[in-house]
């Protein structure tokens, strides 16, 4: 037979091309000193046409050595990448595997065969030749981009590497807190709480960390809790508040030494997510104690916590479900605080019985204007003493102070009318819908359950699309318009973000101001500094923007979910669903992201780990059939013990019409999997030594399609993430009997994809089967599996189409993004211009070159229409398809009526990161593969198909995120250049204020004003209260005692607190004080007690805090605030007391000016209800003073 011409052409190419390595196995990192030199060196002194390429069998390892010393024997560095031959051959050709070990030189003759041309020049010792598909590097078939250091994103600092999510199980973290000026970093967690040492976070544990946590910054954890939901930080008492699952409200000290402690929770090991915290903060033992809470109260008997916040007067609200808003007063948590340990008890009582019921406050005749829907976040506004309270769909603005609710409502801006107070009804669980079909006797007779699945095709998909309806009710469309995330901006507005990536501008008054979107994806949260706001997607994106809604820039962030960020020191911190944590500079982007990225990148050898694994995939058509023992064993067992990862795939597991639509019906509401789908997982397992050899790490059924992966024991610590996904491709895409089932798998932090499959059959059907790859490729959208989350088709709908059912701009498939991706299955392609006897003659002949020129499937990928770019072993097994069951050898072809031609219908094929045909193993191109085996197993004979099975040879490049963290802590450290711009991103502007005291008088507005002297850049205000004193009668004053959060007495009004202000520019600042104020106590939520407060005795320290908008940096003004009350006579005196008192010539007076009429009247009211008191109770009354 003649040779394939384009094959030869690719191997003569190849002749010039330098010598292929093996991929090099690091046991330890490369000392940094003349890595880089004599990486060079290495090269220099290697000629591309050296023969010399070591054995498959033979790894390098790298050691320590000393850098005078020159290279280490045996070094063989691989090649950069700007040296490797970056073209891609546009047709399909055969390619050695990356571990080739002969010489590529010496032309081919006309003469030769293609069988020959491969074997001599294919593939290396111990691997196959490849067919490579053309079409690759284009477009979504373009490998996914890789480098040590990511060129589109910030070089950020690994907090906490991603941790696999097994290792997780329990201790997810799903909030952040930073608290600057202590420097630490806080995460509630579903284990209860953790917090980081900013100053320590290049550090290593030292001894055995929790698992997952081994690369992770040293922390420390709080005594095991219900899962935190929300924080609150109260910076003026050195508290963390958090909100819990279990309704109950906790606070931590945030001085770790002075914490109590508890003993250290059971050694880490103990459990798959188990254990203690191997190490000390500072990277001791793994005998450190945990701290315990300060004080603990059950805030809701049996809701959680969902939403917290401490408002402008120190006190803590939270939100619930159903509505339900509750007031915890500052005095009632102070005095409990002040308790001891041994009355703890007394303590939690004294709170729980203090809240205020906010719902039942604005609650009038069963009349009330809140939704009783989930309150799910909470903003104080600090710039107007407002609270905002946030449900999915609508918003209520509070007054802090009076703790009047002033409005309510939706994301549209219309006001929300009051409604009826109704019982809520719980939830009715969703019926499930049968479908009975009853066909006729001429329907059973003209075909059976073939005819009976055509005629009920549309009973089945009204069926399936009403299950649909019903379980995405309320969800999908509304959810691309509920509100996923609020906070305030510096300028004192409020941003909320939407579901369908939408950002509303607010004034503080509820007034919607502008709306504006630059992302498809969920917003999920939002932080502000200064003049900047981040905004973090579901999709992993992280944005940058002004304070007018202006995009500067934008990255990924990370692979899922950016759901919380916190700001501390020059760095904001983002927390992702996975459980990673990233610090990103406030400066990003901007040249220190250019000097870390390049001097990361030179220290590539020293955090640069080369790991190398075997993985054996397996598919078979099993036609409703059971295997033996023996012939699962001859199938996987027989080889499975050189491997680490199982890969296997099955067809056709099941198929009848019934089956088939009871599985449609139960994928639309996230249900998966049958009898005899187990049943093979279980005798796979079996034969795999499960459980003692191998632990099953995932699976997924749809319908007829199965996929399942086993890791080895000694593996298991390194795989992890295992995401399911599936595709139909039968009946109009939606019935499982064809398509593609798939798991992702992280392994060494690198994605790999394995994809099941079953294309469309007959031998005239190439294009379709074409197109079933094309629509598995675009749209598998992996998820977690059944059981944890919503189903794959679900998934796929939210990522496919938006609220108006259109489709969304061509995003990068999951399938494109991951390292290595393979493909198994059924696919169905033919023999085509041949007879059955013919093809029965070359198999027997043992022919197969001549009959890989019949097969659809080489052809369509030569000619870039399937599998673009993907590879595919030599073929030397018969074809696989189609047998007669039961019957040994190869006579056991059809014979029957039909004498289907034989074909090769069950294939392996793969792509990894690999975007030329020669690369080495590098961060650059993190995963080579090389197949070493591509057999089918003959003497099998439970199905009309045969089993094939592929083994793979992998290496895999990954990063020691540890020793990384390390390297970017030194150049932070020694690099001049980079610790100038540090040193800059903290500045401040240079800021006065007017007056350092305040003499109040006659209840009357005093402004003074904070300018901003620097002419290039904005500065920030917040303006909180050190806190009050009480003059005694002696003269002297008593401690000064703040509030939670530095928060204003109530007796005191500052707006704005919380401000922006332009370069040579100022702020007014008005300050308004009450005389008297009147004081309520509440039990159980109703009020039991009020009494007035007299303030004429009080004293209060304010501080004006000024930073800029790269650093949490921050300089400080403090102004006193005291009376100064006219002598007068009459009752009144008892009330307004004279105070002799000369102010300094800096105090600033109440101005005569116009008044606030409300006020003033307020007072006269509240004179006259004290009216009734003697005024020796007068006296009493006026002298109570609030912790």
């Amino acid at each position: 037979m003649e040779p394939d011409d384009e094959a030869l052409k690719e191997l003569a190419a190849s002749a010039s091309r330098p010598p292929q390595r093996r991929g090099i196995s690091y046991s330890q990192p490369l000392s940094r000193g003349d890595a880089a030199s004599a990486r060079r060196a290495a090269l220099r002194n290697h000629s591309l046409d050296d023969e010399h390429i070591l054995p498959a069998s033979h790894s390098l390892s790298y050691t320590h050595h000393d850098p005078s010393a020159g290279v280490p024997a045996g070094y063989h560095p691989p090649l950069p990448p700007h040296q490797q031959q970056q073209h891609h051959h546009p047709s399909a050709s055969y390619s050695s595997g990356p571990s080739s070990r002969r010489s590529m030189g010496g032309a081919s003759d006309g003469s030769m065969t293609l069988e020959r041309a491969m074997s001599e020049y294919g593939g290396g010792h111990g691997t196959l030749p490849e067919f490579v598909g053309a079409g690759g590097g284009k477009g979504i078939f373009r490998v996914p981009l890789r480098a040590a250091m990511h060129p589109l994103r910030p070089p950020p600092l690994e907090v906490r590497p991603h941790p696999l999510r097994e290792t997780q199980a329990g201790s997810f973290l799903r909030t952040l807190a930073a608290e600057p000026q202590r420097r630490q970093l806080w995460a509630g967690a579903e284990s209860g709480i953790r917090v980081w040492a900013l100053d320590e976070v290049f550090a290593g544990w030292g001894a055995g960390a929790r698992r997952g946590d081994e690369e992770s910054a040293p922390f420390r954890e709080g005594v095991p809790a219900a899962p935190a939901l929300c924080v609150a930080l109260d910076r003026a008492n050195g508290l963390l508040w958090t909100g819990h699952k279990d309704g109950r409200i906790r606070s931590w000290r945030m001085d770790l030494e002075t914490a109590a402690t508890a003993p250290a929770p059971p050694p880490p090991g103990s459990g798959d997510g188990g254990g203690s915290v191997g190490g000390s903060a500072h990277g001791g033992s793994n005998s450190a104690p945990v701290f315990r809470e300060a004080l603990t109260w059950q805030a809701y008997g049996r809701t959680p916590v969902l939403s917290m916040a401490v408002t402008s007067y120190g006190e803590i609200w939270s939100g619930s479900e159903g509505g339900v808003i509750k007031a915890w007063p500052y005095d009632a948590i102070a005095k409990s605080l002040s308790l001891s340990p041994e009355e703890r008890h007394m303590a939690a009582l004294l709170v729980e019985r203090a809240y205020i019921d906010l719902r039942n406050h604005c609650t009038v005749g069963n009349v009330c204007s809140l939704p009783a829907s989930d309150v799910k976040y909470m903003l104080s506004d600090h710039s107007r003493a407002k609270v905002w309270t946030v449900t999915s769909m609508t918003f209520a603005l509070w007054d802090a102070r009076t703790r009047e609710l002033l409005k309510v409502f939706g994301m549209d801006g219309q006001v929300e009318s009051a409604r009826l107070e109704t019982p809520v009804m719980p939830e009715q669980p969703m019926e499930e819908v049968e479908v009975k079909v009853k066909p006729s006797k001429k329907d059973k007779s003209q075909g059976g359950s073939l005819n009976f699945f055509q005629k009920s095709r549309n009973a089945l998909m009204g069926a399936a699309d009403a299950v649909r309806r019903v379980a995405t009710k309320g969800t999908f469309v509304e959810d691309n318009r509920r509100t996923g995330a609020v906070a305030q901006v510096n300028d004192g507005t409020i941003w909320s973000g939407c579901t369908n990536g939408s950002i509303i501008q607010w004034d503080g008054n509820g007034n919607r101001m502008q709306e504006f979107q630059y992302h498809t994806s969920s917003v999920q949260c939002i932080k502000s500094l200064g003049d900047r706001v981040w905004v973090g997607y579901a999709s992993g994106t992280v944005q940058v923007m002004d304070i007018e809604g202006t995009l500067l820039a934008g990255w990924t962030g990370h692979s899922c979910p950016v759901i919380r960020m916190a700001i501390g020191g020059s760095y904001i911190y983002t927390l992702a669903h996975h459980g990673g944590i990233r610090g990103w500079p406030l400066t990003s982007p901007g040249p220190l992201d250019d000097i870390l990225r390049t001097e990361l990148a030179n220290r590539e050898l020293s955090y640069t780990r080369m790991e190398k694994i075997n993985i054996m995939v397996g598919s078979w058509n099993v036609a409703q059939g059971k295997a033996s023992a023996e012939s699962l064993k001859a199938w996987l067992g027989s080889v499975s013990s050189d491997v680490g990862l199982v890969v296997v795939g099955l067809q056709e597991v099941e198929m009848g019409a019934g089956f088939l639509a009871i599985s449609a019906a139960k994928e639309t509401v996230g249900l998966e999997g049958s009898a005899n789908g187990q049943w093979w997982i279980d005798n796979i397992g079996k034969a795999l030594d499960e459980g003692t050899s191998f632990h099953r790490v995932g699976s997924r059924q749809l319908a007829a399609l199965l996929i399942a992966a086993w890791a080895r024991k000694s593996l298991k610590p390194y795989v992890g993430d295992v995401d399911a996904a599936a595709v139909p491709c039968g009946l109009g895409r939606a019935i499982g009997n064809k398509g593609g089932v798939g798991l992702r798998i992280r392994v060494y932090d690198r994605k790999m994809c394995f994809v099941s499959n079953h294309f469309a059959a007959h031998l005239e059907a190439v294009g379709r089967r074409n197109a079933d790859f094309d629509h598995i490729y675009r749209t598998m959208a992996f998820n977690k599996p059944h059981g944890s989350t919503g189903s794959a088709t679900s998934v796929q709908l939210h990522r496919t189409v938006n609220v108006n059912g259109n489709q969304v701009d061509e995003f990068r498939p999951d399938l494109a993004e991951a390292d290595m991706v393979v493909f198994l299955g059924d696919f169905n392609y033919r023999l085509y211009g041949i007879t059955y006897d013919e093809a029965r003659d070359m198999v027997s002949q043992r022919s197969f070159d001549w009959l890989r020129e019949k097969d659809q499937l080489r052809v369509e990928m030569k000619a870039g229409k399937v599998f673009q770019g993907m590879r595919e072993g030599l073929i030397k097994f018969p074809p696989t398809y189609k047998f007669q069951k039961h019957q040994p050898g190869l006579g056991g072809y059809d014979s029957g009526e039909k004498k289907r031609i034989p074909a090769w219908c069950d294939r392996v094929l793969y792509r990894d990161s690999r975007a030329v045909s020669v690369a080495e193993c590098s961060l650059e191109c993190p995963v080579v593969a090389a197949i070493t085996s591509y057999v089918a197993c003959m003497e099998v004979t439970e199905s009309d198909h045969k089993p094939v099975r592929c083994t793979f040879s992998v290496d895999i490049a990954r990063v020691d995120e540890l020793v990384r963290r390390q390297e970017y802590g030194e150049i932070i450290e020694s690099n001049e250049e980079v610790r100038s711009m540090l040193k800059e991103s903290c500045f401040v502007p240079d800021t006065t204020v007017s007056t350092d005291e305040i003499i109040l008088e006659n209840q009357e507005n005093i402004v003074f004003q904070i300018t901003n002297n620097c002419e290039t850049s904005k500065a920030s205000f917040e303006i909180l209260c050190e806190g009050q004193s009480t003059k005694k009668e002696d003269g002297t004053k008593s401690e000064i005692v703040p509030r939670a959060s530095f928060g204003f007495p109530l007796w005191l009004e500052v707006q704005p607190a919380v401000g922006l202000i332009k370069p040579g520019e100022s702020m007014e600042i008005t300050i308004h004080h009450e005389d008297f104020y009147t004081q309520e106590e509440f039990v159980d939520g109703i009020p039991q007690n009020w009494w007035c407060e007299d303030t004429r005795d009080k004293e209060a320290v304010l501080i004006v805090n000024i930073t800029g908008s790269t650093s949490t940096e921050t300089k400080t003004h403090r102004i006193n605030i005291r009376h100064q009350c006219p002598a007068t006579s009459a009752p009144p005196t008892i009330i307004n007391p004279p105070v002799s008192a000369t102010p300094p010539s800096n105090a600033l007076t109440s101005e005569v000016s116009s008044k606030r009429s409300s006020k003033k009247s307020q007072t006269n009211r509240q004179q006259q209800d004290y009216a009734q008191f003697g005024s020796s109770e007068v006296h009493d009354l006026c002298r109570m003073r609030c912790p």
